[in-house]
């Protein structure tokens, strides 16, 4: 890369596998289903989480979206953490386009729902109230350090959900992130779901693109759901076989992005000006603030990391950052940030 950037997984650029295999990509239509390429990734895919279709989407929004669209329509409501991504960083989306009515609940340190709160939001039958159809979890929690839940926890919310008749949709964007952290395979994680999307352009560093998997029908209603959000696409098999190289051959490695995370988080707990939870760094997320008795804003630090050591790092707030660890992010990059970031504290 052209410059060491921690802001995100998103940022990382296609390997050069990935560009090899974009170039030799059987193609055909995708929307009459004749992309072998694309056909080719949705069966692997579903294979990966153990499911029995998937659907080729552009973004992961799109991918939750979709899911929201197939499995509840207007008037319903969806019962999700009042600081997941689906809710606080997808636009409204379910609102905006599907009157879906989200019912946000508190979560716990590293983004965990109260069973007994999903129950108690359950709406009972009644013409007054909205239909409650939907449950959302998301694993990694991205707003919560990154950090993995667990199966027990998937599997409390799977039991209210079928107590009630309720579908169960997993933001998987960073699934493959929770599992290797986990030592659990995927397909665990994702069997507690009737649905599931995980980003293919994040850790698994493909240009573009995430996969929705679930039931052969749930994908048949959510291709409909795609369709609808312009989602369409034709000879998308080059952007296809990037997928297949990362659900070949970047799922293993992930444990790299964490080990690096790790010492990230090391390298700051012994940085003077700098305070971070190291204990809360499971998976490739780094979340860190200032000290009281530093004068400098976060957005101050940014400026002058990509000033003096061509480092971009994402703020969160006026005193904190979250770094991001990804293919393209080495031991060496972290040790130039960790150099960088107290000589800019140093300096004031």
């Amino acid at each position: 890369m052209d410059r060491i950037d921690f802001r995100s997984d998103t940022v990382s650029w296609p390997t050069p596998a990935m560009r090899e295999a974009m170039a030799r990509a059987r193609v055909g239509d995708d929307v009459y289903g004749e992309d072998p390429t694309v056909n080719e990734l949705e069966a692997l895919a579903a294979a990966r989480v153990g499911k029995e279709a998937g659907l080729f989407v552009a973004s992961g929004t799109m991918g939750n979206l979709a899911a929201v669209l197939a499995h509840a329509g207007r008037g319903d409501e969806a019962i999700l953490g009042e600081d997941s991504h689906v809710f606080c960083w997808e636009a409204g989306g379910m609102a905006a386009l599907g009157g879906v009515m989200p019912h946000p609940l508190p979560t716990d340190a590293i983004g965990r729902m109260d069973p007994g709160q999903v129950e108690d939001a359950v709406r009972w039958d009644d013409p007054h109230v909205a239909r409650s159809r939907l449950v959302l979890v998301e694993n990694s929690y991205g707003a919560k350090h990154g950090y993995p839940l667990p199966p027990e926890y998937l599997a409390s919310i799977e039991s209210v959900a079928r107590r009630y008749g309720l579908a169960l949709h997993m933001d998987g964007a960073r699934l493959f992130n929770s599992a290797v952290a986990q030592n659990i395979d995927a397909a665990a994680l994702a069997g507690y779901v009737d649905s599931v999307t995980f980003c293919l352009s994040k850790g698994l560093c493909a240009p573009v693109g995430s996969v929705l998997c679930g039931s052969a029908d749930f994908i048949h209603h959510a291709r409909r759901a795609r369709k609808i959000l312009g989602g369409g696409m034709r000879q998308a098999g080059i952007l296809a076989a990037a997928g297949i190289v990362a659900l070949n051959e970047m799922i293993e490695r992930l444990a790299d992005d964490h080990a690096h995370a790790r010492l990230l988080a090391e390298g700051l707990a012994r940085l003077p000006g700098a305070r971070v939870d190291a204990d809360m760094v499971r998976t490739n997320m780094v979340f860190f603030s200032l000290a009281d008795d530093v004068t400098l804003s976060s957005a101050e630090v940014t400026d002058r990391l990509r000033q003096t050591a061509n480092v971009w790092l994402g703020t969160n707030g006026s005193r904190g950052f979250r770094a991001v660890t990804h293919y393209w992010i080495t031991a060496d990059d972290v040790r130039v940030l960790l150099d960088g970031l107290e000589n800019v504290l140093a300096q004031g």
